[in-house]
Parts: structure tokens; C-alpha cells; sequence
């Protein structure tokens, strides 16, 4: 598994790590308005996959509104950002913070994005935040677990795979 540390402390990552060339796994997450999400529903499209801890955090909603400014420029690419944040709090976010290009999608309830997708920390129930590219036939093209999950992932190397993604 993916080692990783929030705020400089290990954690535990539950579920399966997923690598390059993997099938994507599929998951069930929920919109803002309560309606269930699933990989499915972004067939034939290139998905770059933003896991985050909450949205209403800094590094966070910076890394939430970078993606949305650039999501309107990648052809054929649907960003999603997924946390366990409730759907009416990353709502009520999106909504004061214009963000409107990208899918920000809730894991509260199932944990089942997080433990697919070996993202979910065991000690706080928080999405570790990571970066997966999967290709229009839900293949594996990029992953990033994110060392130290209060920092940025790698925005250039995420975009360009997700440009390069067919």
C-alpha cells in the first residue's frame, strides 16, 4: 500500500491500492442532490478522480477550484472530485465558490469510492487525497496518493495524463 502521512502522522489506508493499468473499480457516491453516482454513469468519457478530505479545508478548495478552472479546456474529460463531506455542505460550498465545471461528489455514506479505491484513512474516515485518471474504457491511466495529505498533488502531471488519456 501507499504510504501515507496526515499532518505528518501515519495513517492506515483501507481498501485496495489501485496502480496503473488497473480496471478501475466501480463505486457508488452521491451528488449534491442525493442522487447515487457511479463510474457508469461516465461511460466513454476520460475521468480525472479528485479524492480530497473536505472541501471546506485549504489546500482542499484550492486544489477543488484549480480543477474547475481548467475542466471547461480538457475535451472529453469529466473531473470529479470525491470527499465525506455531505452532499448539502459541498452543495452549499460549490455554490458560494462558483464551482460549477467539475462533479464534487460525497462518499459519506458507503465509504465505497475510499475503500475501491484503497483511499480511505482508517483513523479519521477521511478520504487520503489522491489523483486517478481512468481512460474512456476505465482503465487505469494516472494515480497519485499523496504523500503527506495536506499538501498539493501534482496538478501538471494529473492533466497531462488526463490530456493523453483516450
Amino acid at each position: 500500500m501507499a504510504q501515507v502521512t496526515f499532518q505528518h502522522e501515519p495513517v492506515t489506508l483501507l481498501g485496495n491500492e489501485v496502480k496503473v493499468g488497473d480496471t478501475a473499480p466501480d463505486f457508488t457516491v452521491l451528488s449534491n442532490d442525493l442522487k447515487e453516482v457511479s463510474l457508469n454513469d461516465y461511460e466513454g468519457k476520460v475521468k480525472l478522480i479528485a479524492a480530497v478530505p473536505s472541501v471546506d479545508t485549504g489546500v482542499c478548495a484550492e486544489e477543488t477550484k484549480r480543477f474547475n478552472q481548467v475542466a471547461g479546456n480538457l475535451d472529453n474529460v469529466q473531473v470529479l472530485t470525491i470527499s465525506m463531506d455531505l452532499p448539502f455542505a459541498q452543495g452549499r460550498w460549490c455554490a458560494a465558490e462558483g464551482v460549477k465545471n467539475i462533479d464534487v461528489l460525497s462518499d459519506h455514506r458507503d465509504a465505497s469510492f475510499g475503500e475501491n479505491y484503497g483511499a480511505l484513512m482508517k483513523e479519521n474516515r477521511l478520504l487520503a487525497r489522491s489523483i486517478f485518471v481512468v481512460d474512456s474504457n476505465n482503465k487505469v491511466t494516472y494515480v497519485e496518493y499523496v504523500p503527506e495529505v495536506t499538501t498539493h498533488p501534482d496538478y501538471e502531471a494529473a492533466l497531462k495524463a488526463a490530456k493523453a488519456a483516450k
